[in-house]
């Protein structure tokens, strides 16, 4: 079969809601072969119209947090609602264990074995704009399968938190009981890009310890600027362990969406989305491009050597990869 041929198949199975056919599809866009990726960005292409309907959350939270956990009870609640949920990582840093979602599947083992919901851990290697790049184009693939709920889990720190909630509509940042110390280091960027924080573990002897310090979130985000004039991020404690608060969690993120459909950021939010996907597609090109040329690899590496050194300046150098580029 050729390549044409394979991609019009591909794309009546991810159409079908086959999750066979969108596990392989996915596999095709994160493919380096240049024929796989040519038939790649024809499927998504074809793909498109059916695109763009779902929500889309990201997840974030440090080590021990429980967004596995989490995500396996939002996930279980979705689907008793009668959802199709999909669940992506971003992890750029995990070449050897391949994403906290092939680590912590056991935490999701309801959810993994529902019919009605598909996991997918992120490519494990390559930049974080390749990575993001991928799980933009994985996002869209499962929309057009039928998804209509898209988690993406961030198990990166820093960039990888900014690059998620550059492709989602809701970003949620999960926190711990007992704020007191950690809010002292608490990352101010982290809290300025959510659009909600959920302290989770309020359950047991625990819940008077996360609604203080949700009480002691909400006091700081006072202080922060909202990403919406049109949406106060709020603080809600939670269980992803019995459950308790799930439901509350999904309306928030329903409200959200209806408050930011209502002011038009919406659709804006959305337009933006694009463009940085457009930009992050090209950088990943770039890379791409110095990576796989034996003659500009070979060049950079002289480079690089001669920036190391100290015979040769950063600027210099970059100028010299540039019009190998350009070449």
């Amino acid at each position: 079969m050729n390549a044409a041929k394979a991609g019009n198949a591909l794309a009546s199975g991810v159409r079908s809601g086959d999750r066979a056919a969108l596990a392989r599809a996915i596999t095709l866009i994160e493919s380096r072969r240049s024929d796989h990726q040519a038939t790649a960005r024809d499927l998504v292409q074809d793909l498109l119209p059916l695109t763009g309907k779902a929500v889309r959350v990201g997840i974030t939270g440090s080590p021990g947090v429980g967004k596995s956990t989490t995500i396996d009870s939002l996930g279980m609640f979705l689907v008793g609602q009668g959802h199709k949920v999909a669940v992506l990582a971003v992890d750029p840093s995990s070449a050897r264990t391949g994403g906290s979602i092939l680590g912590d599947k056991t935490r999701m083992a309801r959810l993994s074995a529902e019919d009605n919901a598909f996991i997918r851990p992120s490519p494990s290697s390559g930049t974080l704009g390749g990575v993001a790049a991928k799980t933009r184009e994985a996002m869209l693939l499962c929309e057009a399968a039928g998804f209509d709920a898209i988690l993406v889990e961030t198990v990166g720190i820093g960039q990888s938190e900014t690059a998620v909630s550059g492709m989602t509509d809701f970003f949620l940042a999960l926190m711990l009981p007992g704020a007191g110390d950690e809010l002292q280091g608490i990352k101010k960027g982290l809290v300025e890009l959510a659009d909600m924080v959920a302290v989770n573990k309020a359950d047991g002897d625990n819940v008077q310890r996360a609604k203080s310090a949700a009480a002691e979130y909400n006091a700081a985000l006072h202080i922060l600027s909202p990403r919406s004039e049109h949406w106060y991020p709020p603080v809600i404690t939670y269980s992803a362990l019995t459950g308790d608060g799930i439901d509350t969690l999904w309306k928030k993120v329903l409200d959200h969406r209806k408050a930011m459909i209502a002011s038009g950021d919406f659709d804006s939010r959305r337009r933006e989305q694009q463009v940085k996907w457009m930009w992050s597609m090209l950088e990943d090109r770039l890379h791409s491009k110095l990576r796989s040329d034996p003659s500009i690899r070979s060049k950079v590496k002289q480079l690089e050597a001669a920036v190391a050194d100290g015979k040769t300046t950063p600027t210099v150098a970059a100028d010299t990869i540039s019009k190998l580029l350009d070449r």
